[in-house]
């Protein structure tokens, strides 16, 4: 099921003044304290402020069948905090004169498919080109992530046989490894030489990042570095990156070289502060309307605070880079398993030096209207919500009287006007449009960013039992993938199934439509008779499959 996405969260920690050290450390202690112990994976941790580091900690195990314990010079995989490097990359190639952020990227990649259409290097750098993600086609190809090695040729392949993109370049913002992928590949073609040598000439070195590196290829040794896992039921499974791909993910590094890299922000020794300045820009749409997000960096603000900031998510392994620009305090963190909110844990450790921001005063909590309404209001919201841009589906259900966005868990929505809800303890809005059902809609508001408008669906039929999903059951297959699905019908739910994968479980929504997770599956119709799909993430939408054989 599609869920409305939630805003990181700080834990419920006190907060702690910086000009108590011991005190301070001793709070991360505590935070940090279910990863410690030989039997699971953990964390490294690091925090400085104004270039002078005041915390390095670590916790856990980096290897757990060789018994090595974390430590802040474990070298860790970073994952999307590589997307800071190769924006930096790119603007040092600028700053010489050898492009502009405005070229088409076409004019550096004369390969790139026609879907690319006119995107520019500032589009691929700002998420705003529109294209595919390569790894969730990848992940839609093989119908898994993990165990076969994905190269950038496979991942330049993928992207060739692409025939349309999410959206127009420019219209909207749309997360993306497709557009740092290819902004690697441009500082390739520039430079003459392998993205990874040149960041680790023009980059690290110059930074004293002596344990950073970008691993280029993914059977290459890595002295002293961490194992990924993720948890299966009561245990812990090896889980790591299977890529070559650069530019987008990759990064290995330590929590005292990304400390260094994040004073770079303060204290240009790479660039200049025009150069950084730019980073920290947000990007323009072709509407007028203003992301969140500059050149390789997240814009936001933490309790009043500003923030560039970044988070990575791989398998086996999650990152945080934060710099509290208005304090010149980083913080970083690097761990080696996929069980855990790498901002939310960022954030809280800033939260325990930095102490209440400038926008935590007395009474905010109430003036912010958090406090519980009247739920009983909202009940009559509960239904199937569209969003034909994106494709994206949400339900709002009823438990035990309260409006949840999800059958089991989830989250709680409390009613605050004859037309709102409000995400209990976030500042997440729904807001109900006039009319009556099927022409109801409501608007996703968060502060900050573009209202998206989701439109009542008719849900599928109560009972539609293995006799009526037999329909859709059958062969299919899709060019831009290069896959074939068998799609099987069970007692309530449908498998899509490439290879020997375990598939994707997907459930009826609405007619012709179905969920699994984040993929949304949309069968079309001819004559009555099922003829193929489309099946959409947020980072991929609209991959066509056309049936090309009944069971």
């Amino acid at each position: 099921m599609r869920r409305f996405p939630l805003l990181a969260a700080a834990a419920a920690v006190p907060a702690l003044a910086s000009a108590q050290p011991a005190a301070f450390a001793a709070r991360v202690d505590s935070l940090f304290d279910r990863w410690r112990g030989t039997d699971r994976p953990g964390c490294a941790v690091g925090v400085s402020d104004r270039g002078r580091v005041v915390l390095e900690r670590a916790y856990g195990m980096a290897d757990l069948e060789s018994g090595v314990a974390m430590a802040p010079a474990t070298v860790v995989h970073a994952a999307s905090l590589a997307k800071s490097v190769t924006a930096l990359a790119v603007l040092l190639l600028e700053q010489e004169g050898r492009l502009s952020l405005d070229d088409p990227a076409r004019r550096h990649l004369p390969d790139l498919p026609a879907s690319a259409g006119d995107a520019t290097i500032r589009q691929l750098l700002t998420h705003t080109a529109g294209l595919r993600d390569v790894f969730e086609l990848a992940i839609l190809a093989r119908g898994r992530f993990e165990e076969d090695r994905i190269t950038q040729a496979d991942a330049l392949a993928m992207l060739a046989r692409q025939r349309a993109p999410n959206f127009a370049p420019g219209a909207e913002y749309g997360y993306s490894n497709t557009g740092y992928l290819l902004a690697a590949r441009i500082v390739e073609r520039i430079s003459g030489r392998p993205f990874a040598a040149f960041a680790a000439e023009r980059l690290f070195a110059p930074l004293g990042m002596r344990r950073t590196h970008v691993r280029d290829d993914v059977a290459a040794l890595v002295p002293g570095r961490a194992v990924g896992y993720a948890r299966r039921g009561a245990g812990w499974r090896v889980s790591t990156p299977n890529f070559d791909v650069v530019g987008s993910t990759n990064l290995q590094t330590t929590v005292g070289d990304l400390l260094r890299w994040a004073d770079n922000l303060d204290r240009p020794a790479v660039g200049d502060t025009a150069l950084v300045r730019r980073m920290q820009t947000p990007a323009v749409l072709s509407t007028g309307d203003t992301t969140t997000y500059g050149l390789g960096l997240s814009l936001v603000r933490d309790r009043g605070w500003r923030v560039a900031e970044h988070e990575g998510r791989d398998p086996g392994f999650r990152a945080y880079l934060g710099r509290w620009l208005d304090r010149g305090v980083s913080v970083a963190l690097l761990c080696n398993a996929a069980a855990l909110d790498p901002v939310g844990l960022g954030r809280t450790v800033a939260s325990l030096y930095l102490g209440p921001g400038p926008a935590a005063t007395p009474g905010a909590a109430a003036a912010s209207g958090d406090a519980p309404g009247d739920a009983r209001a909202a009940l009559a919201w509960a239904g199937v919500y569209f969003e034909p841009t994106t494709r994206q589906v949400a339900e709002l259900t009823v438990r035990d009287g309260v409006l949840y966005t999800d059958r089991s868990g989830g989250a709680r929505f409390e009613a605050h006007g004859p037309r709102r809800a409000r995400q209990v303890g976030v500042p997440l809005e729904l807001d109900f449009g006039a009319g009556a059902r099927p022409g109801y809609r409501v608007r996703w508001l968060v502060p900050g960013r573009r209202a998206d408008a989701f439109a009542w669906r008719a849900p599928a039929a109560p009972a539609l039992d293995r006799r009526a999903l037999a329909a859709y059951a059958g062969t299919y297959a899709s060019a831009e993938l290069d896959a074939t699905y068998r799609v099987e019908a069970g007692d309530s739910t449908l498998t899509l199934r490439a290879g020997a994968a375990p598939g994707l479980v997907a459930r009826p929504v609405f007619p012709d439509g179905f969920v699994s997770g984040q993929y949304t599956v949309e069968f079309a119709r001819t004559g009555g008779r099922v003829t193929g799909f489309a099946i959409s993430h947020p980072r991929a939408r609209g991959v066509a499959f056309v049936r090309v054989l009944s069971r």
